[in-house]
């Protein structure tokens, strides 16, 4: 996502920290490339010159001209003009508790729909929350097959009748069953066209007047670029809409869609797909998006990734293995198989600040961690737990199972002994230190052998580094109003 922009973001940057000082001269020559960058991912040209325009008034200020780091400054006005271009104070997506939600998806046909509204029933479904998802489009030849295939995989039930009543008939029947079955949350999957002046939008508006829906949600294909757009707009005016959702933001380099919708429509981009699988899909946060467009990382996505992944039990179980020497290659495996659900180590990578430049163009070894899931797989479980056992005839099975060499075999072997030992260390040397910090290790780290005198200017420090930290949360928070 984004990288064609971000590529060139940052190379306007580099060029700005450069300069000995800032000018009016080159922060215009600066902002010139910005707007060309921004054109480029297709972003509207009406976006581009009143973000270029606000740029320009705030970095030409005394604040930055005067600065001593003013190449810093200016990204900062730039990413705070991206968060509001995207979409501002943008609150998280919330379902109202007590009552049924209904979510009606609009879209043209090739957008993605049917599958996006899988996405959000399999993303809510684990969440808590029980759907149900309404096959309203009886236009497209085996939709309601596709919508019943998708919810099958989502593990979500679906409810339709064919194409012999009216959509809206349908869609008043789904409701009224989704109240009588428990369901808190109705997915209406609607019909599309294959242009925006074929779309019969007198059937989406009854449909609309049926449900009353909680959300109604737009769903744009983001590799189209100004045309999502210009479909938001006139889906918007004509049946109204709360947000769009983007598919195939995985595909668009450029982003001009993401960046041009919520200034041209007034509406937010609520959600994104990041691949064809059901678990690909995000909430949009513009502060997030705009840190990756910026080189900057997502620290907090990479967080909500591992923490959906990795179980805080089978964690502290591992930490406790790791810590006396008892992790096996089943527990490798396992970690593995984790990290792999959280998607392409390349994404996650991407995640974390600094990296995300470092690593274009680069191929990471995917094979290779393919290469070891197989080698541990084509084990037994007790030679997993117990590698000292696989002497030369296992080894040369495992290879023969795992399609590999012995020498692979080997290599790893070596490898994961290795780095137990060196983990089981490393553990043991953040257990001492702990130990020192909580006044339970030896009497020469815990001050038990200092005079009253050394203790009491120890104490002082500790407390005088206590304040500063808290006038400087103070300053933070400050500054955030």
């Amino acid at each position: 996502m984004f990288e064609s922009l971000s590529e060139r973001l940052e190379g306007v940057f580099k060029n700005l920290r450069g300069q000995g000082r800032i000018t009016e001269a080159n922060v215009k020559d600066a902002l010139r490339d910005v707007k060309m960058a921004l054109l480029e991912a297709d972003v509207n040209f009406r976006v581009v010159k009143d973000f270029v325009a606000r740029v320009q008034e705030k970095a030409l200020g005394r604040e930055v001209l005067t600065s001593v780091s003013p190449g810093q400054l200016m990204v900062k006005i730039v990413y705070d003009e991206l968060v509001e271009i995207l979409g501002g104070d943008n609150a998280p997506f919330a379902l109202q508790a007590g009552r049924t939600n209904v979510v009606l998806m609009l879209g043209l046909q090739g957008s993605g729909k049917t599958t996006f509204c899988g996405k959000l029933a399999r993303r809510f479904a684990r969440e808590g929350w029980h759907p149900l998802l309404v096959a309203c489009d009886i236009h497209r030849p085996a939709a309601v097959h596709q919508l019943q295939v998708v919810g099958e995989m989502a593990g979500v039930p679906v409810y339709s009748e064919g194409t012999g009543r009216p959509a809206p008939d349908i869609a008043r029947a789904g409701l009224e069953h989704a109240r009588a079955t428990g369901r808190n949350l109705v997915i209406v999957d609607t019909a599309g066209r294959l242009h925006i002046d074929e779309v019969r939008m007198d059937e989406l508006q009854s449909i609309k007047a049926v449900t009353s829906p909680t959300f109604t949600f737009l769903v744009a294909d983001a590799m189209t670029g100004q045309d999502a757009v210009t479909s938001a707009s006139t889906f918007n005016d004509t049946v109204g809409i709360d947000g769009v959702c983007l598919t195939k933001m995985d595909g668009d380099a450029r982003g001009g869609a993401a960046l041009s919708i919520r200034a041209i429509t007034g509406k937010p981009v609520k959600f994104i797909g990041t691949g064809e699988k059901l678990d690909d899909l995000v909430e949009f946060f513009p502060d997030r998006m705009a840190s990756r467009i910026l080189g900057m990382g997502d620290v907090v996505s990479l967080v909500e990734k591992a923490q959906e992944a990795f179980d805080e039990k089978q964690a502290a179980k591992l930490q406790t293995k790791l810590r006396n020497a008892s992790f096996t290659l089943q527990d490798f495996l396992e970690q593995m198989q984790q990290v792999k659900r959280m998607g392409p180590l390349k994404n996650l990578l991407e995640l974390i600040p600094g990296l995300g430049s470092a690593l274009r163009g680069v191929d990471l070894p995917e094979k290779d961690l393919k290469r070891t899931e197989a080698i541990i797989q084509s084990m037994t479980l007790a030679e997993r737990e117990n590698p000292e056992i696989l002497n030369g005839s296992r080894r040369e099975r495992i290879a023969r199972g795992s399609g590999t060499t012995v020498q692979e075999i080997n290599a790893l072997i070596t490898q994961f002994l290795e780095t137990r030992k060196m983990m089981q260390g490393m553990m043991k040397m953040g257990d001492r230190a702990r130990a020192a910090a909580a006044g339970d290790g030896p009497a020469s780290l815990t001050g038990a052998n200092l005079s009253a005198g050394e203790r009491a200017r120890r104490l002082q420090r500790k407390q005088f580094e206590k304040r500063m930290r808290q006038q400087q949360l103070k300053r933070r928070r400050q500054r955030k109003k």
